[in-house]
This record gives C-alpha cells, sequence and structure tokens, in this order.
C-alpha cells in the first residue's frame, strides 16, 4: 500500500496526523504564518512568499490577510490574476486548481478534506481528499462554501452563503444551500451589470484608452 504521504492525494482513507505529513505540514504552515504577519504595505513580501507557499501562482494574484490553508497553500494552483479577499480558507490537502481572473469574496471556505461517515473510523482519525477544480473568470460570494471533489465552470457566478455540493456548469449564476442553478448568463447581463443599473460600455472603451 502507497505511504501515508501519497495516499493524501489518491483519494484513499489514510492517517493525516502521521509523522511524515506533519513534519512537512508545520513547515508550509510557518510560512504562512509569515504571510498573514506581513504589513499591508509589504506588497512586494506578500507577492514573494506566495510564489513560495503555492504550487503555482500566475501573474498578479493577490490573496487579502488574514489567508488561512491547512497545508499553506502547498497543493493550490492559481492561475493568472486570481483575487481573493479577508479571510480565505482553503483546506488544500489535496490539490486546488483555479482559472485566470476568478475572484472570491470575503470569507469563502474550500475543502479538499472529508471525513468517513462510519463513527468506527472517525475515532481513528481517517480522512479522503478529492480536489476542486474552479474554471476562469468565476465570482465565488462572500461567505460560500465548496465541498470536496467539485468542479465548477467557466465564467460562473456562486452568490453569497452558497453550499456547492455538485458540480456547475460553464455560465451560469448559482446560489443556495444546496447551492442550484438560478438562470444561464446572457443577453441581459451585456446591459445591466446590478439591480436595473445600465453598463455605460462608451465609458467602459474611454478607460481602456
Amino acid at each position: 500500500m502507497n505511504n501515508m504521504a501519497d495516499r493524501m492525494h489518491t483519494g484513499e482513507l489514510y492517517l493525516p496526523n502521521d509523522e511524515s505529513i506533519t513534519a512537512e505540514q508545520l513547515k508550509c504552515l510557518d510560512k504562512l504564518y509569515e504571510f498573514n504577519m506581513t504589513r499591508p504595505s509589504e506588497q512586494q513580501k506578500r507577492a514573494e512568499l506566495l510564489r513560495e507557499m503555492l504550487a503555482e501562482v500566475g501573474e498578479g494574484c493577490y490573496i487579502e490577510a488574514p489567508f488561512y490553508a491547512n497545508w499553506g497553500g502547498k497543493h493550490v494552483h492559481f492561475g493568472n490574476y486570481v483575487y481573493a479577499n479577508f479571510n480565505l480558507t482553503l483546506v488544500d490537502d489535496t490539490h486546488i486548481y483555479v482559472g485566470d481572473y476568478t475572484m472570491f469574496g470575503p470569507n469563502v471556505t474550500v475543502a479538499t478534506a472529508g471525513h468517513p461517515i462510519l463513527p468506527e473510523l472517525r475515532e481513528k482519525v481517517y480522512q479522503f481528499n478529492a480536489p476542486v477544480h474552479i474554471g476562469r473568470n468565476c465570482w465565488i460570494g462572500a461567505g460560500a462554501i465548496i465541498l470536496p471533489g467539485i468542479t465548477i465552470g467557466d465564467n460562473t457566478v456562486v452568490g453569497a452563503g452558497s453550499v456547492v455540493t455538485k458540480d456547475l456548469p460553464p455560465n451560469v449564476i448559482a446560489a443556495g444551500n444546496p447551492c442550484k442553478v438560478i438562470r444561464w448568463i446572457g443577453q441581459r447581463d451585456k446591459e445591466f451589470y446590478f439591480k436595473g443599473k445600465k453598463i455605460n460600455w462608451m465609458a467602459i472603451d474611454a478607460d481602456e484608452k
């Protein structure tokens, strides 16, 4: 059978308190502590730490402190220009993939770790992990929770406070507990950005010049 560290990424049951795991995990958590102790003005230091902490981090990524992660981001893969507001919690016991331009509101939790239903196995502290995939240009609203093994398609918006228990397709607005698709993103969204407020495309074109 694979060793405990290997089983973290295969979906098998394993013991997360195994010595071969905890020693490495503590090193990662020390680095996370260092990140969270930076001053807001230390932008360059934060960027450098993220490059050390995360498995992959693209251009222009920013995470507001405090940031929490079981492995300090060691199993987190960010594309370009990913933004996360305060209190992002990534239970990154296995891999979390996030596409370019995706945004996280405050207090979002993305979990890859699960525990057996059978009480006897929980008493023995067994755990299993399933990776999470979040697509390109998604917006995950404040307080949303994304459960292990979930895939969210490109451009999808997850409403604040939602609990995502099943995969979501691309190009939809979804919300609720459990999170469900409300509607597809369509023509109206090219005209209005919020409660009847029209998009001023001329102003946007001017901003880009």
